[in-house]
């Protein structure tokens, strides 16, 4: 692809680093932004900016987050007692668009994929297992996707609890296996927290 500028190179290979947007698409994104008001262009970058610089993630689930507490772990209206375990911040969405969980959640991160080098080190699933260890938390809800990583994930997890007195459950299987939470429709996803089975009864 030949530029006419090297500032509109620079400008389309570093959006096409973005997840599934190739080169034609990068252009057309950054030749869109040129003919914006620049105004309009300059809000785009400062929010970037702000994002990059100001996000945090939550102390207590390591939720995406403005404060160091974010609103759902200091809502007193929430039932601390229920932890329900997720891959990321979009599952956390996909879940609290259902209305159906009053509980609180816990971010792992990601999943277990030794394919991708990624384990249980790379993961929160410590700072879980010490909030069940504090003997506060009366039931953990696996909530990751039903894949084989998600699966060996939700295992991994459950052997490590196994030595609490604590109640361990999974959505049901509403969701259909290989499917990411965030592509489920509300009904279905909230229909499967509400459903949730104990975890031992699907291995």
């Amino acid at each position: 692809m030949n530029f006419s500028s090297k500032l509109l190179e620079n400008a389309v290979n570093e959006v096409s680093q973005l997840p599934g947007i190739g080169k034609r698409t990068a252009l057309r994104l950054v030749l869109h932004l040129l003919k914006q008001p620049t105004s309009q262009s300059h809000q785009l970058a400062t929010a970037l900016n702000k994002l990059v610089d100001d996000i945090k993630l939550c102390k207590k689930c390591h939720n995406i987050s403005d404060v160091e507490v974010c609103e759902i772990c200091a809502n007193p209206r929430r039932n601390a007692e229920i932890i329900c375990v997720v891959e990321d911040v979009r599952d956390v969405m996909a879940i609290e668009n259902t209305s159906q969980f009053k509980g609180l959640y816990h971010v792992l991160g990601g999943k277990i994929s030794p394919i991708e080098g990624i384990g249980p080190q790379n993961l929160t699933i410590d700072s879980l297992i010490d909030k069940v260890k504090n003997g506060d938390v009366k039931e953990v809800i696996f909530a990751l996707s039903s894949t084989i990583e998600g699966d060996t994930t939700n295992f991994y997890i459950f052997k490590q609890l196994e030595k609490f007195t604590v109640k361990t459950s999974t959505i049901a299987r509403g969701i259909a296996v290989g499917d990411e939470l965030e592509y489920a429709d509300e009904i279905t996803l909230g229909r499967s927290i509400v459903n949730r089975i104990p975890f031992e009864n699907s291995l």
